[in-house]
């Protein structure tokens, strides 16, 4: 029990901020990951070992029972026996007596530090929830750093000045072929309107001779 106890608070409580420091190529998200799987492991052998000690106090609280009765019944024999005058039966009887006595007493203690274990051992395993609780959410933050990250590396990958440069120039290429486009069709148009000009000059011409 002690071992187990001291496994989950080790490894709860290991620093998690080394693994937030690691370089990207190390994976510490599944560094992080795995951690918690393990820890979940730990906490539900736990709550088994609980589980397990509050049957055992439900076990002692039962025998304790059954050694009081044993006792109320034969202090009842003896007395019995005593005032018949039954001397073999009252000895025997408070033999038995004596035993179960001495059976409560013991009883009684048990079921006292019983009591005392168990809460302790409760007490223990919310702990453990709670530190795996924060284990998910440290998670989520590695997460979230992570995310930022590697959107900030997109965004300067597309800021880099080597990058804008390569597309100011790839820009400034298409403007100049579209402005090559628009003259060609400007030129083209103005000798289309002059052609016709002058083909309605010439009917003119042709029309007055």
């Amino acid at each position: 029990m002690t071992n187990l106890f001291t496994r989950i608070k080790d490894s709860v409580m290991a620093d998690l901020h080394d693994l937030m420091d690691q370089k990207e190529e190390q994976n510490p998200i599944a560094h992080v990951n795995q951690y918690i799987r393990e820890c979940e492991q730990e906490v539900k052998k736990i709550k088994r070992l609980v589980e397990k000690q509050y049957e055992i106090k439900q076990d002692i609280s039962k025998e304790l029972n059954q050694a009081k009765m044993m006792v109320e019944k034969r202090k009842r024999q003896f007395q019995l026996a005593e005032e018949m005058q039954e001397a073999e039966l009252a000895q025997e009887a408070k033999s038995e007596l004596d035993q179960f006595e001495v059976r409560v007493t013991q009883l009684n203690e048990m079921s006292d530090k019983a009591i005392k274990d168990l809460e302790m051992l409760e007490n223990k395993y919310v702990q453990m929830k709670q530190k795996l609780k924060d284990l998910y959410v440290k998670c989520l933050e590695l997460k979230s750093r992570e995310n930022v990250a590697r959107t900030k590396q997109g965004m300067n990958k597309v800021l880099e000045t080597e990058l804008v440069s390569k597309s100011a120039s790839k820009f400034a290429e298409l403007e100049s072929y579209i402005e090559r486009i628009e003259q060609r069709v400007q030129s083209e148009y103005r000798l289309h309107t002059l052609d016709a000009r002058f083909q309605d000059l010439e009917k003119k011409a042709t029309n007055s001779n």
